[in-house]
């Protein structure tokens, strides 16, 4: 996993300041919706602090896991280039600190504030490597390593700043729609990264960076 700049966070306090009319800061508690698909797109957010997890709901009723994103994303940006309507869901994980900024608002940072512009620039270029990276890791990879990909990226091995060893409880359920596979296989390999060491549970999940070695092991 290649280490990527990751683009500077911004604090929710002075962020409000700055924006003034249109940003709210929001404080949700873990499991909490910020919005579901089908929803009116008004409003782009920030994520300050905590995870959250965009979801999609087929037309059968089957859900899939899209992206989980941490602290210094954006989330809901599509109202931007006109979408009327949310096309996922998003949820939280943890408790979070989010900034919901009105499209308006959202515009006017863009055109006005140049350190803003530059940031979300960098963040969308981000995003896309990401979805990239994920198209490759599903055409190519096995099941074992996605899983372990996924895992990385969650206690943000690969970006600037310390990893999170431990990182938001999170269900099998939800690691298979991420991956691909089914629960069983998830269960599978999560005990034998466990019993090798490169997880623990310890009430919460830790991750070690000897976890690395599933992906580069061919």
């Amino acid at each position: 996993m290649a280490s990527k700049k990751r683009a500077a966070a911004l604090d929710a306090k002075s962020f409000l300041a700055t924006v003034g009319d249109g940003a709210t800061l929001l404080t949700p508690g873990e499991d909490q919706t910020i919005f579901s698909q089908g929803d009116a797109a008004e409003a782009a957010f920030y994520l300050e602090k905590g995870k959250v997890k965009i979801t999609v709901l087929s037309g059968r009723g089957k859900e899939a896991v899209l992206a989980i994103l941490g602290s210094g994303d954006f989330f809901g940006e599509g109202c931007l280039t006109g979408q009327p309507r949310r096309v996922a869901s998003v949820s939280t994980m943890t408790d979070c600190r989010i900034v919901r900024l009105e499209k308006a608002a959202a515009v006017r940072l863009l055109r006005d504030d140049r350190g803003f512009s530059e940031m979300f620039t960098l963040f969308l270029l981000q995003r896309n490597i990401r979805v990239e990276e994920d198209l490759v890791d599903q055409l190519f990879n096995s099941s074992e390593k996605r899983l372990a990909r996924v895992l990385l990226q969650m206690a943000n091995f690969g970006r600037e700043g310390k990893p999170e060893v431990v990182i938001a409880r999170i269900s099998q359920e939800t690691l298979a729609q991420m991956v691909g596979t089914t629960r069983g296989r998830v269960n599978s390999f999560m005990n034998k990264f466990r019993r090798l060491g490169f997880i623990r549970y310890n009430g919460k999940m830790e991750i070690h960076n000897s976890l690395l070695n599933v992906i580069l092991h061919d």
